[in-house]
C-alpha cells in the first residue's frame, strides 16, 4: 500500500478541512491511503510539552510519519506570508531525516489557507516548498488542466491548493476549492505510486 502523508497545521480548522479533502482525494486512487497527522503548538512563553495525543482532531506527527511516507502534502494557514509557527519548527527539526535522505525522490505538495484574497497564499505555498526541495523532493502543483483553476474566485493556484477564510474566518471551503483539493491528493497519489510500481 502507498502512503501518503498530509501533514498540516491548522488554528480555526480551515487547513483541517483542505487536509481531509486532499485525503479523500489520495484515496481515490487504487493502491493508496492517506495518514492525517498534525503538529502541537509552539508555546510563546518557553518550551513546553504537549501531551502526544491532541485533545481532538489528528495525531501528531513523528519522524517516522515522515521517514517512511512515500508522499507528502504539507499545510498550513499563511502567517504574513509564511507557513505558521509550529509547522516550521517541526520542519525545523527534520535533521536526522534530510541526514538519512528519506525523503529524496518522493512526491510533494503543499497547501494553505487565508482571511484575505490576497493574503500570502501563493508566497506561503512557495515558502513551504523550500526546506521540501533541500529533502530533494519532487515538487508538485496543480496544472492548467484543473480547469476550475480558470475559474475559481475563491482559492487555487498552480502552486497547491488554497482557501478563502474570509478575515473573520467564517467562509467555509467553497464547492471548487475541495475539488482542488481533491486534485492535489489525487496527482500526489498517481505519481508515488508510478515512483513505486
Amino acid at each position: 500500500m502507498i502512503e501518503i502523508l498530509v501533514l498540516y497545521y491548522s488554528q480555526s480548522g480551515h487547513v483541517l478541512s483542505m487536509a481531509e479533502h486532499i485525503a479523500r482525494g489520495i484515496e481515490t486512487v487504487d493502491g493508496c491511503s492517506a495518514k492525517l497527522r498534525t503538529v502541537p503548538e509552539v508555546s510563546a512563553v518557553c518550551e513546553a510539552t504537549k501531551d502526544t495525543i491532541p485533545e481532538n482532531g489528528h495525531l501528531y506527527a513523528s519522524h517516522d510519519d515522515l521517514k517512511h511516507c512515500d508522499g507528502l502534502v504539507l499545510g498550513s494557514p499563511t502567517r504574513f506570508g509564511n507557513m505558521a509557527a509550529p509547522l516550521k519548527y517541526f520542519i525545523d527539526s527534520s535533521s536526522d531525516i534530510w541526514l538519512s535522505g528519506s525523503l529524496i525522490g518522493k512526491p510533494a505538495g503543499v497547501f494553505t489557507s487565508t482571511g484575505s484574497l490576497h493574503g500570502g497564499q501563493e508566497s506561503t505555498l512557495l515558502s513551504m516548498m523550500l526546506p521540501l526541495m533541500h529533502h530533494g523532493m519532487m515538487i508538485l502543483g496543480l496544472p492548467y488542466s484543473e480547469s476550475l483553476l480558470m475559474t475559481t474566485t475563491d482559492g487555487g493556484t498552480p502552486y497547491g491548493a488554497s482557501h478563502l477564510a474570509g478575515h473573520n474566518n467564517d467562509r467555509n471551503i467553497s464547492e471548487q476549492e475541495a475539488q482542488l483539493c481533491k486534485a492535489l491528493g489525487k496527482r500526489i497519489a498517481i505519481t508515488a505510486k508510478v515512483l513505486n510500481p
